[in-house]
Formats: C-alpha cells, structure tokens, sequence
C-alpha cells in the first residue's frame, strides 16, 4: 500500500523544505546584489533539499518506533504497516541522492547536505531527548537547509550567520512540541512566544535595510498564521490544541519565507512561494505533520 510510505514521509512538511532554499537563494542575491541563478541549479538545489527533509523526517519514525508503540500506535511502523528496515532504507537512499545532487551544484553545498545529513541523524538518535540540545539541533537542520540555497552562490556564505533565524524559529516550535502529547507545557509555550518575538523583529529589520516595505504584508500573515493557535494553546493546554500550534508553526514556514524572498524584493517567487502553502496545509489534513 502507498498511503503508509506518504505518512511517513509528511509530504505537507517536506514542501515546506522547497520554500527554505528558495529563501536562501534570495538572500545570497540579496547581500551579493545578484540575480537569481540559473533554473536548472535552482531545481537541483530544491529537490536535493526535499530528499534531505525527507530522510530526516523518515529516520524520525525508525529512531521514534518503540516509543511510538505507546503514544503513537497508529503511526506507519508500530502499526505493521511498514517494517523499520524498510523505512531506514527508505531514509538512507533519500539522503545519498539528495546529497548526490548538492554535489552537482558545487561542493560547498555537497558539504552542507552532508551536515545536514548529520544533524538530522543526531536530532533523531540522541538530541531530541534533551531539553536544551533538542529544540537547537533540530533549528541547526533548518539553518542548514537555508544555507544550502545560499551555497549556489558560494561568496554569500560569509553571512553565514543569518540560518540563526530559522534555528530560533525551528527551536521554538520544537520547543513546543514536547507537550503535543499531554498538553502541559504552558512554561515551553512563553519561551516560544519571545523566541517568535524576536524573529519577526528580524524579519522587520531586514525589511527597513533593504527598503522592501511591501515585505510587511508577507510577515503580517507570517505573524497571524503562528499566533492565533498558540495563544489558544496557550489559554487551554489542551494536547489537541498544542498540536495545532506546533502543525501551523511548521507550516507557517512557508510564509516566514516567502517573507525573506520579499525582503530580498523578488515578488513573484514571494507569491510562488505562497502559492505552496494552500497545498501543504491540504496535505496536512491528509497526512500527520507532527
């Protein structure tokens, strides 16, 4: 059956990947003052990131498949329904050609798709487990796959320090999704709510540098789109309502995106980006994000 390998790969949230190198690519031309490059790279590159998403999120599932035999039994491997061999295969073939076409590129990227290779193996066997090195190592795989777009203009990686953004967003919503399970984690939930705080104060500088005031649109939508469930979460505690938090937080992704994409002031790939969240969040109704 085809339905279980689709759950254990989270389509709604390996689209989201395409929209992480898309942002990077923009902010390379962003601080080179470049045009963007050439389609063929730009698609090796998106596609090389959505198989290093997918091997990470996959190799979730293997690393999670005694622990989910109690919270979890329906997922694909407590339930029978796909063997943990199977899907480390699954994990191990989708890394090796997504590093493989970061090689195509050039090798800066072919050594950050290693790193993020890395991360995703350490988040998912060790990290996730710790309070502090969780929510940051799991934000390290997001900044990675950021400057994995940046990587097809290798001179922009001397801001190399601008993937701090995505690892403080990532790791807030990590943060709260330790509770997704029993709900109490108000404490998590404040913590996140600085941490969004001071993305968007981010997201609004940039904006005011590069004089793209249209931006404020994208990060508007940005802002209400991780909000409004976290603070229903945040008044309830109830596990339902965190796992809301946490899927829009994920999905959200998208638009704290297309925000940079607009800040770098190429609107039509902004909006193309856009265009991918009515499909993730369709998808997500379809298919577990979390």
């Amino acid at each position: 059956m085809l339905k279980p390998w689709i759950q254990i790969i989270r389509p709604s949230n390996v689209l989201t990947a395409i929209s992480d190198v898309l942002a990077g690519v923009a902010i390379a031309c962003l601080f080179l003052h470049h045009d963007l490059p050439e389609v063929n790279n730009l698609i090796l590159i998106t596609i090389s990131s959505m198989l290093l998403y997918t091997g990470g999120i996959v190799f979730n599932d293997v690393f999670d498949a005694a622990l989910d035999q109690v919270e979890r039994p329906e997922r694909p491997i407590p339930s029978g329904r796909i063997k943990k061999s199977s899907a480390a295969i699954l994990g191990t073939v989708a890394f090796a050609i997504g590093c493989a076409l970061a090689f195509l590129i050039n090798v800066s990227a072919f050594t950050i798709s290693l790193a993020i290779v890395l991360m995703c193996l350490l988040y998912n066997g060790k990290a996730k487990h710790h309070f502090i090195a969780g929510p940051i190592v799991m934000g390290t795989c997001r900044g990675l796959n950021l400057l994995l777009g940046m990587a097809l203009l290798p001179a922009s990686l001397e801001y190399w320090y601008i993937a701090i953004v995505p690892i403080i967003y990532i790791a807030s919503v990590t943060n709260i999704s330790r509770g997704e399970v029993y709900g109490n984690n108000k404490t998590a939930m404040l913590v996140s709510i600085g941490l969004y705080a001071m993305v968007i104060l981010t997201l609004l500088y940039f904006t005011f540098v590069s004089k793209n005031y249209l931006a404020i649109i994208f990060i508007l939508f940005f802002t209400i789109m991780i909000a409004r469930p976290l603070f229903k979460a945040l008044k309830s505690l109830d596990p339902m309502d965190v796992r809301k938090a946490v899927k829009f937080g994920v999905l959200a992704l998208i638009l704290m995106n297309a925000s940079w994409i607009a800040i770098s002031g190429f609107w039509i790939l902004a909006l193309a980006v856009c265009a991918i969240l009515p499909i993730s969040i369709y998808l997500a109704k379809k298919f577990a994000v979390t």
